[in-house]
């Protein structure tokens, strides 16, 4: 499982020290003075701008990951239906080859049962059924018999040629059994090209199923890290949001001290024109009892409106 830290080294962004980040209590909103709320505002301000800038480069991190990881998912996708598609080609030629080697062994089945039916591998051959007749018929005729042993000689004679009459037919007959043999060997043949391609595309199939199982790998991988990486985000945007929401509680207050002094210059203001109001119905009192006034009395009585 990968770590934070290692994301951040992995991927060179800047670690978030929270040591540059700057604290606002209440006291110091309550308490601090103009200045130094100015200040802390001022701090407030560039740390939250730091503190987005982090963030955001760090969602821009988080994004390329996750679109890497679409990637990679994607590239799994491909290997398992192209895996899909080897497998279904090859359960139709294990089909096709299970089926041919039923017909072939059919087939071969037939081949014994013609063999034995025509019996071509029992009793003599042909050649030596012909020499055997050769034989019989020499010595009938160069030995002097008497009746019954000519009688038995030609009935072994005629037998043998019968046994070479039906050896001859039947041999005659092998061309129904060369036929059934090769057609046999034929389908056998064919069985064996479907057996072929059974096997290259189940290792094509297992290639892909392979490259399937890196895929996803890599896929989980990568997501990890985006995992990471959008907490990193998370960090670095709430502490940019705290810092905006503290920034602006200082301006707040400001703007509370702004209004409050504000007040304080109207209020004297207000005593001041009271004042010199006061003073000046004091000096149009001296000018009606008749003193005279110096030109500081008369604008003073003008400024006033009593002149």
């Amino acid at each position: 499982m990968v770590t934070k830290e290692e994301v951040i080294e992995q991927y060179d962004i800047e670690a978030m020290d929270e040591a540059d980040n700057v604290d606002l209590s209440e006291d110091d909103l309550d308490n601090g003075s103009k200045g130094q709320l100015i200040k802390r505002a001022g701090q407030l301000r560039d740390r939250r701008n730091e503190l987005n800038q982090m963030a955001s480069e760090r969602a821009s991190k988080r994004d390329d990951l996750n679109a890497k990881t679409r990637e990679k998912v994607d590239e799994a996708q491909e290997h398992r239906e192209k895996r899909d598609e080897l497998n279904e080609q090859v359960q139709e030629h294990k089909d096709s080859r299970n089926e041919l080697n039923a017909e072939a062994n059919e087939l071969f089945d037939e081949v014994e049962e013609l063999k034995q039916d025509m019996e071509l591998g029992s009793g003599k051959s042909i050649e030596e059924l012909k020499e055997e007749i050769e034989d019989l018929e020499f010595r009938q005729q160069t030995e002097v018999l008497d009746a019954e042993d000519e009688r038995e000689l030609i009935e072994k004679i005629d037998e043998k040629r019968e046994k070479l009459a039906e050896k001859k037919d039947k041999v005659d007959d092998t061309s129904e059994l060369d036929d059934l043999v090769e057609e046999a060997e034929e389908v056998r043949s064919e069985a064996s090209q479907h057996h072929q391609k059974v096997t290259e595309l189940a290792d094509k199939a297992q290639e892909h199923h392979n490259q399937m199982i890196e895929a996803y790998r890599e896929a989980d991988d990568i997501r990890d890290e985006a995992d990471e990486m959008h907490e990193l985000f998370v960090e670095a945007q709430e502490a940019a949001d705290q810092h905006h929401e503290d920034f602006v509680r200082v301006q707040k207050r400001l703007r509370e001290l702004d209004k409050e002094e504000e007040e304080e210059r109207k209020d004297e203001r207000a005593e001041k024109r009271e004042e010199e109001k006061e003073e000046a119905e004091e000096i149009y009192q001296k000018f009606k009892e008749g003193e005279t006034l110096d030109t500081e009395d008369l604008m003073k009585l003008q400024k006033t409106g009593l002149l």
